[in-house]
C-alpha cells in the first residue's frame, strides 16, 4: 500500500500552524470556466467569492420546496442521514441529498455550479459532501470556528488542500439570522489543532464540534490578522470558499430561517486514502469513497 505523506499534521499533543503548500487556484490561466480572471484572482487572495445571483428565483422556489419536502419526510427524518438539532429534534441538516433527491442531483451538475468547481479545483471534480442545511428561526444552532479541511484530513484522509465548497442560499442571509463568516486570507495557514479523535466522534460533531476546534489564543491571532466576513445575500445567491478557510456561523434566534444547499467539490486527483488523524472512517455519506466525476 502506497503511503501518502502527511503534509498537514493534526490533532496531536499541542497546536501547530502550517503554511499551506498547495496551490488556491489551479487551474491554469485562460482556463474555460463561468468565473473571470478577476474573480479567480480575488478567490486566490481571499479564499472565497459571494457569487449575488447564482441561481433565478423561479430556481429558488424549486430547490426551497424540495428542502421543505425532504424534511417534513418521516423516512427522510429517519434515516442516518438526517441530524437532528439536540434542542428542537427539528432536522438540522440532511446529507447525501445529491443522491437522495433527482432535484438536487441536477444542481450539482449544473454549469453555473460545477462549472465554477472545475475551473478553480483544475480537473474534473466529485462530490465529496452534499447536504441541505436548516437553521430555522428562535434558536437553532451555529457552528463554532473551523477550517472544513482540518476535518476532511483527519478524519476522511482528503491529502491536500484541492477541495472548493459552495453555500447556495434558499432563504435570505440577513446579518442577524446566523450567516456565514469567515476570515479572509485565513486560507493561507493550517491550523493543526489539539488533541485526539474520538471513534465515533461524527454522531457528536455534526451537532456540535468539539475535535478539531482551535484554541481562543490562535483564533483571536487570526482574527486580528484578517478581520471577519459575514456574508448577506438574496436566497440565490451563493458563497464559494476554499476547504482550508477559517469559518463559522452564529446562533439564529431571529424569527426568519435561514436555509441552504452546501456542496463540496474534490479533484479526482485528489481522492480520500485512510484518516490521517482518527481511527476510522467516517460514513461515505458524509466523507464519499465513490470518486466518479461529476458529469
Amino acid at each position: 500500500m502506497t503511503t501518502v505523506t502527511d503534509l498537514y499534521p493534526t490533532r496531536g499533543a499541542v497546536e501547530v500552524a502550517t503554511p499551506r503548500m498547495d496551490p488556491v487556484v489551479w487551474s491554469e490561466p485562460g482556463a474555460p470556466g463561468p468565473m473571470q480572471p478577476s474573480e479567480l484572482s480575488d478567490f486566490d487572495r481571499d479564499g472565497f467569492l459571494a457569487v449575488d445571483h447564482l441561481i433565478a428565483p423561479d430556481e429558488v422556489a424549486v430547490y426551497r420546496a424540495e428542502l421543505d419536502r425532504l424534511v417534513t419526510d418521516p423516512d427522510v427524518r429517519a434515516d442516518e442521514r438526517s441530524i437532528i438539532e439536540p434542542q428542537s429534534k427539528d432536522v438540522r441538516s440532511v446529507f447525501e441529498v445529491h443522491r437522495i433527491s433527482e432535484v438536487f442531483a441536477k444542481l450539482v451538475s449544473d454549469p453555473r455550479v460545477v462549472g465554477r468547481a472545475r475551473q478553480i479545483l483544475g480537473s474534473d471534480v466529485y462530490v465529496h459532501q452534499s447536504r441541505i442545511n436548516v437553521k430555522p428561526g428562535f434558536g437553532a444552532s451555529g457552528f463554532y470556528w473551523h477550517s472544513d479541511f482540518e476535518t476532511w484530513h483527519a478524519e476522511d484522509g482528503l491529502p491536500n488542500m484541492r477541495t472548493v465548497s459552495v453555500s447556495i442560499a434558499l432563504t435570505e442571509n440577513f446579518d442577524t439570522n446566523g450567516g456565514l463568516m469567515i476570515m479572509p486570507g485565513s486560507h493561507r495557514t493550517f491550523l493543526g489543532c489539539a488533541g485526539s479523535t474520538p471513534k465515533d466522534n461524527y454522531k457528536k460533531s455534526l451537532q456540535m464540534q468539539d475535535a478539531g476546534i482551535p484554541s481562543d489564543e490562535a483564533l483571536t491571532a487570526f482574527s486580528d490578522k484578517h478581520g471577519i466576513k459575514l456574508f448577506t445575500g438574496k436566497a440565490g445567491s451563493a458563497t464559494w470558499f476554499d476547504c482550508n478557510c477559517m469559518h463559522g456561523s452564529g446562533d439564529n434566534i431571529t424569527p426568519y430561517p435561514r436555509s441552504n444547499v452546501f456542496i463540496v467539490f474534490n479533484s479526482v486527483e485528489n481522492t480520500a486514502v485512510e484518516p490521517f488523524a482518527a481511527p476510522i472512517r467516517r460514513p461515505e455519506y458524509i466523507g464519499a469513497r465513490d470518486f466518479t466525476p461529476v458529469r
